[in-house]
């Protein structure tokens, strides 16, 4: 009954920033102070601006993750898909040691396992959704990305009416290749489907690391397994361009842009909003990931893209919410 907070919390606090957590809590409670004539519209509106401030958040993180690729696609012709992988994890494993300074004793075996797991998945994903966008455009990549956590939350949810949304979503996939993934290179698409199954992966064992580690020290050492399992590729196709200080800044915009920040907005997010409404405002991310791309990469979509990707927000956002429409009757 709580396996999508368990997924979803520990994916998203990235960095631990309890100080500004709290500022904003404390920020809310004032806002909320009843004081003298007037009060009870002032109330209103406070009680407004909280509500919806949990979900700015979330949206300026989906911001920030998204162009923050497009970002790294217009460095890839500088540094290559896989150096630009190198110098995000590179970037963001030093940012979150700094931050978070995790403890490297009093762990067991499974709890070191388990981070490293995370790690490789961690790994994974971000190469190979960045060899796809290196050949696809953004917003089809994210599409085809985001039927990992799908698939996850459809066969985790066993539930009937899930088959219907995992249909909606494959005739969404099936629109976007046309009848053949020819028109969007095969191999990109291919990519791109791996990384899905990888962030399913990387679902899965950020849940079991936030278990065993406290605050974000799991996931800076999983970050840090992933930087160190990509520098011998980032360093094979580029090699001394990781080196030039104006692509090491890009670096780590990307790094920033793309981790350090929207995990912090996330965190800061998950403390006042449901799971299940995060995981449905997650599920627009190919849409944000398709405005990014037209705005930075001039990446015009078709109608049949467009709709193909409406479709695969449906089937993820349906997916959703019927496993916590299921969660009642399980509790009860």
């Amino acid at each position: 009954m709580n396996d999508q907070r368990s997924a979803a919390e520990p994916a998203a606090a990235a960095v631990a920033v309890p100080e500004a957590v709290t500022a904003l809590e404390d920020a809310g409670a004032v806002a909320q102070v009843d004081g003298g004539p007037g009060a009870p519209a002032r109330g209103a509106w406070a009680d407004r601006r909280v509500a919806l401030a949990p979900i700015a958040l979330v949206v300026a993180g989906g911001l920030s993750v998204q162009f923050g690729s497009a970002v790294a696609a217009l460095l890839m012709p500088k540094a290559g898909a896989l150096g630009v992988v190198t110098l995000r994890l590179a970037a963001a494993a030093l940012i979150l040691l700094v931050i978070c300074r995790p403890k490297l004793r009093g762990h067991s075996r499974a709890d070191w396992g388990t981070v490293v797991a995370f790690g490789v998945a961690m790994g994974g994903m971000n190469t190979l959704f960045y060899l796809a966008l290196d050949r696809i455009p953004l917003g089809i990549a994210v599409t085809l990305e985001v039927l990992g956590p799908l698939a996850l939350s459809v066969f985790a949810s066993r539930r009937l009416i899930n088959v219907l949304w995992a249909g909606l979503a494959l005739v969404g996939v099936v629109l976007l290749g046309g009848g053949g993934f020819d028109r969007l290179d095969p191999v990109g698409a291919a990519y791109a489907l791996a990384a899905g199954a990888m962030w399913a992966a990387y679902i899965v064992f950020s849940a079991r690391t936030g278990r065993r580690f406290p605050q974000a020290d799991g996931l800076a050492l999983a970050m840090v397994v992933a930087a160190v399992l990509s520098l011998p590729l980032g360093i094979i196709e580029s090699g001394s361009k990781l080196t030039v200080p104006s692509t090491v800044a890009l670096g780590a915009a990307v790094a920033v842009l793309s981790s350090v920040l929207p995990y912090t907005l996330e965190l800061m997010a998950l403390r006042r909003l449901p799971a299940p409404t995060f995981a449905v405002m997650m599920s627009l991310e190919p849409a944000i990931a398709a405005g990014a791309g037209f705005l930075i990469l001039d990446q015009a979509l078709s109608t049949t893209d467009a709709l193909a990707i409406a479709l695969v927000i449906g089937a993820s956002i349906g997916a959703v919410r019927s496993r916590s429409g299921s969660a009642p009757r399980r509790e009860a």
